[in-house]
């Protein structure tokens, strides 16, 4: 590799280990060191901007913004509320079963729309049941981000690098679902027991406030039943969008911001107020974070890795799909899956041509986008969902530290592609 490409190797580490260490607020870092990667040519003004591959991805911020002024406008309407207290009133109160609840909830919306929507949909009917009920919201947020990173692996529309793979690789809506939703399925159920064991300090019962909830009526938190049916009815109308937007020739990204917008106009609120509730300083980590990756992009060292990599299992099948599968988890716990999977995809297409194309030999599509998705649960960066997550939390008074995450991550990401092994063996090469 040139000197420009270990420099920029060297910028990204010294971030991401202040990141990790949190010595200095993420954001700045995050900026500074896209900022010190600009300055020093290891990427420039087109790549960081303009690229698909090396530079800011704006459908994610447009997507993460317009969504963000749909939740501002909904959190005015009591519909937060109405949900916390249904969801804890069927529980009954009791922590771990509001926790499966919202976890069943989170994968399973998580295949449908992409997991950021997901999480910012779930997680302020999250905050508001842990206060009402006096436990900490901590675990709960976190348990949400793993689920929505496991159940948006189930469909081609669930995560973005599922859409990238499918692009490249042929394979349809079914042939995801056919693949991959089975196994989603159990890992979901694995995730559950997996919780009960981690969490199980934040499962706390007071009687008392369980009492004052149970003794709400749900119907009274509505403050605006008219803004409560047109947020709904825009809502609406952008997920049905999100889903037909192959047919629409509409990005998601496009579609929440026109959705984000009309709700705003129609609402009549103040743009101002609304305004405070989107997560800026959140969108602007993205930004710099998406130009540091595209420094390692533009400069050939995400492709020095994976050409070394795949270099050393060609015409060797399952050893590759071995690989692809824990190369491609490590490696999307660092950098954001969706510059990863954009770069491991051209390869991964040779290596299935170099097969004959054979069908067993698509299990290194499988191993792919497995690793990638499963992989961004490891760390506090290491998926969209997960940084949102945390800057929803922070704002809320109850911040995730970079450890505080990881520490979780890790063991859930260790399992959940460990899982994956004897599911591919089984399915593509032993049957």
């Amino acid at each position: 590799m040139s000197v420009i490409a270990w420099t920029a190797v060297a910028v990204f580490t010294i971030a991401y280990v202040l990141i990790a260490t949190e010595k200095i607020n993420r954001v700045t870092v995050a900026v500074g060191g896209a900022a010190i990667m600009l300055a020093l040519g290891a990427t420039d003004a087109e790549h960081a901007f303009f690229s698909e591959e090396a530079g800011i991805d704006w459908n994610v911020i447009f997507l993460l913004l317009g969504m963000m002024l749909i939740v501002g406008v909904l959190k005015r309407t009591g519909l937060f509320e109405y949900v916390a207290i249904w969801s804890a009133k069927k529980a009954r109160g009791r922590p771990f079963p509001i926790m499966v609840i919202l976890v069943a909830v989170t994968g399973v919306v998580s295949a449908a729309l992409d997991n950021v929507t997901t999480v910012l949909l779930i997680a302020p009917v999250t905050l508001l049941v842990c206060d009402r009920l006096g436990v900490p919201p901590v675990p709960f947020l976190i348990a949400e981000v793993f689920a929505s990173n496991i159940g948006g692996t189930a469909t081609l529309v669930g995560d973005p690098p599922n859409i990238i793979i499918a692009g490249r690789s042929g394979l349809s809506f079914n042939d995801f679902l056919s693949v991959l939703a089975p196994f989603v399925v159990v890992v979901l159920i694995v995730f559950v027991l997996l919780c009960r064991i981690m969490f199980r300090r934040a499962f706390r019962y007071d009687p008392e406030r369980v009492a004052r909830v149970m003794a709400l009526k749900e119907r009274d938190a509505i403050r605006d039943p008219r803004l409560v049916v047109m947020s709904l009815s825009v809502l609406g109308a952008v997920l049905i969008a999100f889903v037909l937007h192959t047919l629409l020739h509409l990005e998601p990204s496009v579609v929440a911001l026109l959705g984000g917008l009309l709700l705003l106009v129609l609402s009549r609120l103040d743009p101002e107020e609304v305004a405070k509730d989107v997560e800026w300083p959140t969108l602007i980590f993205f930004a710099g974070l998406f130009v540091m990756v595209g420094g390692l992009v533009a400069t050939g060292v995400i492709d020095e890795i994976a050409h070394a990599a795949t270099g050393a299992v060609e015409g060797k099948l399952w050893p590759a799909a071995m690989l692809l599968l824990w190369a491609s988890a490590g490696l999307s716990a660092i950098v954001d899956n969706i510059p990863y999977v954009a770069t491991m995809s051209p390869i991964v297409s040779e290596l299935v041509t170099a097969s004959g194309g054979l069908d067993k030999a698509q299990v290194l599509w499988w191993a792919l986008a497995i690793g990638a998705d499963f992989g961004g649960n490891a760390t506090a960066v290491g998926a969209s969902a997960n940084v949102v997550v945390l800057g929803i939390a922070g704002r809320a008074g109850h911040p995730i530290t970079f450890w505080g995450f990881t520490r979780y991550g890790l063991i859930v990401t260790a399992i959940t592609v460990a899982l994956a092994v004897p599911y591919l063996y089984l399915r593509f090469v032993a049957l």
